[in-house]
């Protein structure tokens, strides 16, 4: 993708709507160019008829008249500025709002594949400076040449052989800018990689408090921290060092050109071919010309910087997602809720190997399916392909006989709840982590699935009840009451399909029997897919699958596999006759 392209995106997705105060913040820059032009015109009369010729009637007017152009200047500028910057905020919004649906609506394997704190660089970082892109250097574009154009015309009507002196300066500065440009654009992708992996570290800071100060870590943490927090400094200093290069240039280009028009003037002067009032004029024109000629040749800088942010943030809006809808949508009708698997492969990215490997089981309709084995065998992978969180490389996987790459995905997923050992909960009311899966329930059903996941013995006792806030991720909650919310959330889904991943592991004994009765009534008559470390759990399923290394080693009762499959009896012989 390269500039031009990126920058007809960019107009097209999200600038092209706000053309029209993006033309009132044009019309305000005129004013500012006339205004600015104005005030450098108006010396040479100042200075002839007031200073030179003595004109009494003109006195008064003449400072009326540069008080009016300043104050229009002023006013037209700050109000060209607060156009722009709200015409940047929405556009950043607009950018935000697009990569936020992007990544929500991601394949699980997008999310996986890079660290939350990169897009969390990408959503601050990237989008401010694109934001300054639109703001800055749109304006400054416009106000700038505007201005510039007033002033030379002004400086050329004052004496047109100074003027093409003066103009030497301007390819002069823009080279330099342009160079810089350059390598500003590199420095400040070296940034944002940094600052991401800033992000991360904080995520993983603030999710392991209570680790670091068990284990007595905070010193290498605040090391660590200085580390990470030194090396984005450096990288900021250095966009900082390179920004500020054109200073000493423009610097150095500008009294240049001052002591040679000075000496050129002084010339033209005791020649006779120039008047004082107008090397005044030229001057005063001259000197305003500074600020917008520093200004464009800079802006080359900004446009690098918001370029390249752009270029880390079109490729997340435009990802393509893998698990999508065929063109053939059906609708899934269940009949028997029988899930099957047909010769299923499947890898979790093309580099990697195989973690399943020809595949073939089928889960009974209304029956509950345990799959059992080490961690690591693929457990957890094949419940993730039933909810097409990730899509078969090869194979099939079918519900009551139908594909479910041949149905529409929001209508398979709406016929699934899911229960994992990781409960993902909301810093919000208990009330409403519980509606989340279905927000048209009622009230009263959302209690009623409260008492039927034993939620609402503990929730009871709360002082504000099912108005509690529970802390982000449920920090408030121990992990039995945790765990209790997310059934009464798949018990309020009332769905048929019911997967539950290690739903009851890291519990004390009391906690889970608890559990476990809750699950018991969600799965009643259910199709079930439970995966479980403990076999105390699963010992009653109908079908149990033993997992290893990514293929069906044995399947069959509980009771079956205790006299065919050695590596379920070794588990059996370990958690049960051990207890």
């Amino acid at each position: 993708m390269n500039n031009t392209t990126i920058l007809k995106r960019l107009y097209r997705d999200y600038t092209k709507s706000f053309l029209g105060k993006i033309i009132l913040s044009i019309i305000f820059s005129l004013i500012v160019a006339g205004s600015t032009s104005a005030i450098a015109w108006l010396l040479d009369p100042a200075i002839k008829k007031i200073f030179i010729e003595k004109d009494e009637k003109l006195i008064l007017i003449i400072p009326l008249l540069i008080i009016c152009a300043f104050t229009a200047k002023g006013i037209s500028l700050y109000l060209a500025k607060v156009i722009m910057i709200g015409v940047a905020e929405d556009v950043r919004k607009n950018v935000q709002y697009d990569m936020l649906k992007s990544l929500i609506n991601a394949d699980s394997s997008i999310i996986d594949d890079k660290h939350t704190g990169k897009f969390i660089s990408n959503l601050t970082y990237d989008t401010g400076l694109i934001t300054n892109l639109v703001s800055t250097a749109i304006l400054n574009l416009f106000k700038d040449t505007l201005t510039l154009i007033g002033l030379m015309t002004v400086m050329f009507y004052q004496n047109w052989k100074l003027s093409l002196i003066a103009i030497v300066m301007i390819p002069l500065a823009s080279f330099a800018a342009r160079t810089l440009g350059k390598r500003i654009g590199k420095v400040t992708t070296e940034a944002q990689i940094k600052s991401g992996e800033l992000s991360t570290y904080l995520v993983e800071l603030f999710k392991n408090h209570k680790l670091i100060k068990i284990f007595q870590r905070e010193d290498f943490e605040v090391k660590r921290s200085n580390d990470f927090i030194e090396i984005l400094k450096e990288k900021q200093k250095k966009i900082a060092i390179i920004f500020n290069r054109a200073s000493p240039i423009m610097e150095t280009l500008t009294g240049f050109m001052i002591a040679l028009l000075i000496f050129y003037s002084g010339k033209l002067i005791i020649s006779g071919e120039l008047n004082i009032n107008n090397f005044f004029s030229f001057l005063a024109a001259m000197m305003l010309a500074y600020q917008p000629v520093r200004s464009l040749a800079t802006l080359n800088i900004s446009i690098n910087q918001g370029l390249s942010a752009a270029k880390r943030i079109l490729p997340i809006i435009d990802k393509k997602n893998e698990v999508t809808d065929d063109l053939a949508q059906e609708k899934l009708v269940l009949t028997n809720c029988e899930i099957k698997f047909n010769d299923c492969n499947f890898k979790y990215s093309k580099s990697e190997n195989l973690v399943l490997k020809n595949i073939n089981l089928t889960m009974p309709g209304g029956k509950m399916t345990a799959l059992v084995g080490h961690s690591g065998a693929g457990k957890s992978s094949i419940l993730n392909l039933i909810p097409r969180f990730f899509n078969c490389d090869s194979g099939d996987i079918l519900i009551d006989n139908k594909s479910i790459y041949k149905v529409k995905i929001k209508d398979l997923r709406d016929k699934i709840s899911l229960v994992t050992q990781d409960t993902t909960l909301f810093d919000d009311t208990i009330q409403n982590n519980i509606l989340y899966a279905n927000m048209s329930a009622t009230e009263d059903e959302m209690i009623e699935a409260a008492k039927k996941s034993y939620a609402s013995e503990f929730i009871e006792k709360l002082p504000n009840k099912y108005q509690t806030i529970i802390g982000e991720n449920g920090v408030r909650l121990s992990g039995g009451e945790k765990q209790r919310l997310s059934i009464a959330r798949a018990m309020l889904k009332k769905t048929n399909i019911i997967l539950l991943d290690e739903a009851t592991s890291s519990l004390d004994a009391e906690t889970e029997n608890k559990i476990q009765e809750a699950i018991n009534l969600l799965t009643k008559n259910k199709t079930t897919v439970v995966i479980a470390h403990r076999l105390s759990t699963i010992l009653n399923s109908d079908r149990i699958f033993v997992i290893d290394k990514g293929e069906v080693a044995d399947h069959g009762t509980h009771e079956e596999l205790l006299t065919k499959s050695h590596i379920y009896k070794n588990f059996y012989e370990k958690q049960i006759k051990k207890n």
